[in-house]
């Protein structure tokens, strides 16, 4: 088929308008400006990345951990240029179908029942079963038609009659298959429909690719794409970004919290906290009066930013530190086979050991070098000679005694030797 559906324009015709929105936003500030606006705090190479792309017309590839805001930044960009907001969600063993278009079968098959009695009338008069299959195959384009194709995601943006915002979420999940067909949509902004021919966008979609980095994306992909990897923002902006939420939480708490969760970052999790997460835990606190962040609240509280249990229990056990360096390890953690609550003082007095007080503050480092100091013993411990200038008394060992030691060693090898 030559041309494309829809009045797009014959094959090989790039009937594209300039994209929509290519002039909506004046400048990188502008779109800082009114994505703060919507609630979203882009730094200055997210702004220029979203600016190039609606003056290139290139896709953007999001890469970075999990709730940074990826999903989000497509979601806001749909709503500060009014665009509608397609999303296709990648998963594993995902096909075009899903993603491009399929036939709805069960439509055809409807129609071909009710239009039975008009199919017999075409082949009547045939003489031959050849020209009865003739003359259906001359009809077969009208079950082949836009009426039975029902568009996914990918074919509906290029389809849409309006201006779209096309979200691929996470397509590291998916397989590298999906990839190739993406490729199309990517470089040429069309999507080829065997039975029908190539659709082309009239108003080219803004399309956002999100990946968690779980596997490599191809080299074909990434060069079609402006490539941005989001990564957990800074201190002060994740703080602004918590503030901007209006959670609740006073900002000395805020500030606190998200200097707690960037140390939980720090340990080894199979999830760190995102953002929206910290987001969720300062509402969580605002909601239950927190007026200080204490190792209990924190740990009563930490599963809404940890998911899995083995995360948690580690984190429990560092939140005291977190909150304050100086803390004392919990007794649960720092018994070492009995008990201390005795009700009496606990200290011993060892005639070998002198005044021996069983006293934590007491640094083993210290005890350990002392009994390592140089002099402790006498100087004919060191080979020396002792304080009244004689040479050290050493024991000897007479002949006859290492004769007969001798004697027996060679003794006992023998009988050894006999037994095996």
């Amino acid at each position: 088929m030559n041309a494309a559906p829809g009045g797009i324009g014959p094959a090989g015709h790039d009937a594209r308008t300039q994209p929509a929105g290519a002039a909506e936003f004046s400048d990188v500030a502008d779109v800082a400006e009114r994505f703060a606006a919507a609630g979203y705090l882009a730094d200055s190479r997210l702004a220029t990345t979203v600016f190039l792309q609606s003056r290139l017309g290139k896709p953007v590839l999001l890469e970075g951990p999990a709730g940074v805001g990826k999903t989000q930044l497509a979601s806001t960009l749909a709503e500060v240029t009014g665009r509608r907001l397609l999303r296709l969600q990648c998963y594993e063993g995902q096909d075009e179908t899903k993603a491009l278009y399929e036939w709805d079968y069960g439509k055809q098959l409807l129609y071909t029942q009710l239009l039975r009695d008009k199919i017999g009338d075409v082949i009547a008069d045939a003489a031959t079963i050849s020209e009865a299959v003739a003359r259906i195959g001359n009809e077969d384009s009208v079950f082949f038609s836009e009426t039975f194709l029902a568009p996914r995601p990918l074919l509906e943006a290029v389809r849409s009659p309006e201006p779209v915002v096309l979200l691929v979420d996470e397509i590291d999940r998916a397989d590298e298959a999906l990839e190739a067909v993406l490729l199309e949509l990517l470089a040429e902004f069309q999507i080829s429909v065997p039975e029908l021919g190539t659709f082309r966008a009239v108003h080219q979609p803004y399309v956002i690719l999100t990946s968690n980095t779980t596997r490599d994306l191809s080299a074909a992909l990434k060069r079609r794409c402006l490539h941005l990897f989001l990564d957990y923002p800074d201190p002060e902006r994740e703080l602004a970004i918590v503030q901007s939420k209006d959670t609740g939480l006073p900002d000395a708490l805020a500030r606190q919290l998200v200097d707690i969760v960037r140390q939980l970052r720090d340990l080894d999790l199979r999830k760190s906290p995102s953002i929206s997460e910290t987001v969720d835990w300062a509402r969580t606190l605002a909601v239950l009066g927190a007026e200080e962040l204490t190792a209990a609240v924190l740990s009563d509280t930490a599963n809404v930013v940890l998911k899995y249990q083995r995360d948690l229990e580690r984190a429990v056990e560092q939140l005291p530190a977190f909150v304050d360096p100086n803390a004392t390890v919990p007794a649960r953690l720092e018994s070492h086979g009995h008990s201390h609550a005795h009700g009496h003082a606990h200290s011993h007095d060892h005639p070998h050991t002198g005044d021996h007080t069983h006293d934590h503050d007491v640094d083993g480092r210290t005890v350990r070098a002392a009994k390592d100091r140089p002099g402790r013993h006498d100087e004919a411990y060191y080979g020396g000679v002792t304080s009244a200038g004689e040479p050290p008394h050493r024991p000897t060992v007479g002949a006859g005694q290492g004769g007969r030691a001798f004697s027996a060693a060679l003794g006992r090898n023998r009988r050894s030797g006999q037994r095996d």
